[in-house]
C-alpha cells in the first residue's frame, strides 16, 4: 500500500510540474503580447492519509491556474485612461484652434482690422479721391471676408469632429458587444466561478476591450462571483447581467450648426463628466470651438454696431435719393428696442437733413427716439418712427414687405443723417457700412460697394472735411458699453491671450495625467507582465523537479521489483 501511494504521489507530481512547464511557456509566448496578463499555477499539498499512527502527505494538488492582476490598479487604470485620453482631444483641438486663428501670421484678423483702418485713415486724408475711397471700402471686404472664413474653419473642425463622436460611438457599441459576448464565455468555461481556474486567454481579451473602452468612455467596472464584468457609465448600466445598452446619438443644433449628442441607449440624459476620449471630442467642440465662436461673435456683433453707429452719423460726399436698412423687425408696432433687432437703439435722436441738389439749401429735422418708458405715449417703434420721417418735407418713409425701413427724397432733393446718440439709424442699417449679425454673415453695405460716396467720411464740414473717416480710423479705441468698458482692440487681445494660456494649461493637464497613467501602467506591468528571467528560473526550476519525480518513479519501481522477486 505504501509504495503504490508513493507512487500515485510521483505520477501525480509529474503531471503538476508538466502542468507548470506548460503555464511558463504560455507565459514566454505572450511575453510581447500586448495587455497579456501572466498566468501562474497554483498548487496545494493533497491532503495525507492516515497509516497507524502516522499521517503521511498525499504529494501535490493544482488549486488552478489564475491571472496575477490587480483588479483595484485596474479600476484606477480605467480612470486615468479617461482622464487622459479626454484631456488629450481638448488639447489637440486647443491646438488646431490655435493653428486656425493664426495670430502671429500675416494673415491675422487683427492684421486685417489695422490695414482695413489704415486705409481708412489714407480715405481720412484725402476725402475726395474716390479712388482713396474705393481701396478703403474693398480693404473693409477684405476684413468682413476674413473674419468669415475664419468662422467658416472653426466650423469645418466642428464638422469633423462629429464624424470622430460617430466613429468612437460605433467602436464603443463593438466593445461594449464583445465584452457582453466574453462574459457569457468565460463565464461558461469557467462554471460560472465553480472551478478555481481562470479563462485566461478570454479574460485577457476582456481586460483588454475593457481598457479600451474606459479611453472613450468613463466607466465604472465591477466584477460579479460568476466571472461577470459589470459595466456602468454614470448611473447608467452598458452592459448588466448579460443585457447590453449601446451608446446612441441624437441631432441637436448649436451655435447654427447641427451637432451630435452622446447618451446611453435609453437614458434620458447626454453622456456625463468631461472624461474619455468622446467627451474630450464634444467638450472641444461645445466648449472650446463653441466658445470661441461665441467671443468672435461677440467681437464681430460690437464691430458692425460701433462701426456703424460712427458712419451712420456722418455723411459722404453725396446724399441718398433713396435708402433702404439692412435689418428687419419682427414687429412693427413693438418697441424698437424690442421688435427683435439684432441690435438694439437706446433713447435719443438722429437729425435728417434734406439738401436742395439745385441750390445746396438745408433744412436739418430733428427726430427723437422714446425708449425710456418715461415720457407720456408709448415708445418709439419702427410704425411711429415711419410716420415721423414720412412728415419731413421732401421725405417718404415707408416699409418694405418683410419689414424693413425705407426713405425716398423727393425729386431734386438728397438725404443726409446726423448725430445719432440712439443707435437708432446703426440698428435699422440706414446709412451704415457693415451688414450682418456676427461673424458668420459679416459683410459691407452693398450701397457704399456700388457707390463708394456713400461711405460716410464727413461730418457736414464741406469740401475736404475727413473728420468723421478719422473718427472711424479710431473706433476701436472707443470703450464699448457692450463688453464691460472694455475696448476692441483689448478685447481681441484678450481673447487671444486667453486662448494661449488655456492651451498652455490643457497641455499642463495632460502631461500630468499622462505621467499619472504611465506610473500606473509600469505598476501593472511589474505585477502582472511577463518577466522572461523570472519564467526561465521557474522552467528550469520545474525541470529540475519533474527529474527527480522521474528518478522517484524508478526508484519505487526497483523496490517493487525487488518486492516481487521474492
Amino acid at each position: 500500500m505504501g509504495l503504490n501511494s508513493a507512487l500515485a504521489i510521483a505520477g501525480r507530481s509529474l503531471e503538476v510540474f508538466t502542468t507548470g512547464i506548460e503555464v511558463a511557456g504560455n507565459n514566454i509566448s505572450n511575453a510581447n503580447t500586448p495587455g497579456y496578463i501572466r498566468e501562474r499555477l497554483y498548487l496545494n499539498p493533497s491532503q495525507g492519509t492516515k497509516q497507524g499512527a502516522l499521517v503521511v502527505g498525499g504529494g501535490v494538488l493544482v488549486d488552478g491556474i489564475r491571472q496575477e492582476i490587480d483588479k483595484y490598479l485596474e479600476t484606477r487604470i480605467h480612470a486615468s485612461s479617461s482622464d487622459f485620453y479626454g484631456s488629450q482631444q481638448r488639447e489637440d483641438i486647443y491646438k488646431q484652434l490655435e493653428a486656425t486663428v493664426n495670430e502671429l501670421s500675416d494673415g491675422d484678423l487683427s492684421t486685417g482690422l489695422n490695414e482695413f483702418l489704415g486705409k481708412i485713415q489714407d480715405f481720412a486724408n484725402q476725402p475726395e479721391v474716390s479712388a482713396v475711397a474705393q481701396l478703403a471700402v474693398q480693404q473693409g471686404v477684405e476684413f468682413a471676408r476674413e473674419i468669415s472664413e475664419m468662422r467658416a474653419r472653426i466650423n469645418d473642425q466642428r464638422s469633423s469632429l462629429g464624424v470622430k463622436v460617430t466613429d468612437l460611438v460605433n467602436e464603443a457599441n463593438v466593445l461594449i458587444d464583445r465584452i457582453g459576448e466574453l462574459n457569457r464565455k468565460i463565464t461558461e468555461t469557467e462554471a460560472g466561478g465553480l472551478l478555481h481556474s481562470d479563462a485566461g486567454g478570454l479574460r485577457t481579451e476582456r481586460y483588454n476591450a475593457m481598457n479600451r473602452l474606459a479611453e472613450i468612455v468613463p466607466i465604472r467596472a465591477v466584477e460579479r462571483e460568476t466571472g461577470y464584468f459589470d459595466i456602468f457609465v454614470g448611473p447608467d448600466h452598458l452592459v448588466l447581467q448579460g443585457e447590453v445598452q449601446h451608446l446612441e446619438t441624437e441631432v441637436s443644433v448649436d451655435r447654427e450648426a447641427q451637432v451630435l449628442n452622446v447618451k446611453v441607449e435609453g437614458s434620458i440624459s447626454n453622456l456625463p463628466g468631461t472624461s474619455g476620449e468622446l467627451n474630450g471630442v464634444i467638450d472641444g467642440r461645445d466648449q472650446i470651438l463653441g466658445g470661441f465662436i461665441d467671443e468672435l461673435d461677440t467681437y464681430t456683433q460690437n464691430i458692425i454696431f460701433e462701426f456703424n453707429k460712427i458712419h451712420a452719423s456722418g455723411q459722404g460726399t453725396e446724399g441718398f435719393d433713396t435708402v433702404t436698412g439692412t435689418y428687419s423687425v419682427e414687429d412693427t408696432a413693438a418697441s424698437l428696442d424690442d421688435a427683435g433687432l439684432t441690435f438694439a437703439p437706446e433713447h435719443g435722436s438722429f437729425e435728417v437733413i434734406i439738401e436742395n441738389k439745385l441750390t445746396g439749401a438745408r433744412e436739418t429735422t430733428t427726430i427723437q427716439i422714446d425708449l425710456d418708458g418715461i415720457n407720456p405715449g408709448p415708445n418709439t417703434s419702427l410704425d411711429s418712427l415711419r410716420a415721423d420721417l414720412d412728415a419731413i418735407s421732401n421725405v417718404t418713409a415707408t416699409l418694405t414687405p418683410d419689414r424693413r425701413l425705407e426713405l425716398s427724397a423727393g425729386e431734386n432733393y438728397e438725404i443726409y443723417f446726423a448725430n445719432d446718440d440712439s443707435g437708432t439709424l446703426a440698428a435699422l442699417g440706414i446709412n451704415t457700412f457693415f451688414t450682418g449679425s456676427g461673424s458668420s454673415d459679416i459683410g459691407v453695405n452693398q450701397t457704399v460697394l456700388n457707390d463708394t460716396s456713400k461711405f460716410a467720411v464727413t461730418q457736414g464740414g464741406g469740401s475736404g472735411d475727413g473728420s468723421n473717416a478719422l473718427k472711424l480710423a479710431k473706433f476701436i479705441e472707443n470703450p464699448v458699453e457692450g463688453l464691460g468698458g472694455v475696448n476692441l482692440n483689448d478685447y481681441y487681445d484678450g481673447m487671444i491671450s486667453e486662448l494661449a494660456q488655456n492651451s498652455a494649461s490643457e497641455t499642463a493637464v495632460r502631461q500630468g495625467f499622462e505621467s499619472f497613467r504611465n506610473s500606473l501602467l509600469t505598476q501593472k506591468q511589474q505585477f502582472s507582465g511577463v518577466s522572461l528571467d523570472e519564467e526561465a528560473i521557474k522552467v528550469m526550476e520545474l525541470q529540475r523537479s519533474y527529474q527527480m519525480a522521474a528518478r522517484f518513479i524508478g526508484v519505487i519501481d526497483e523496490l517493487l521489483s525487488t518486492l516481487v522477486s521474492l
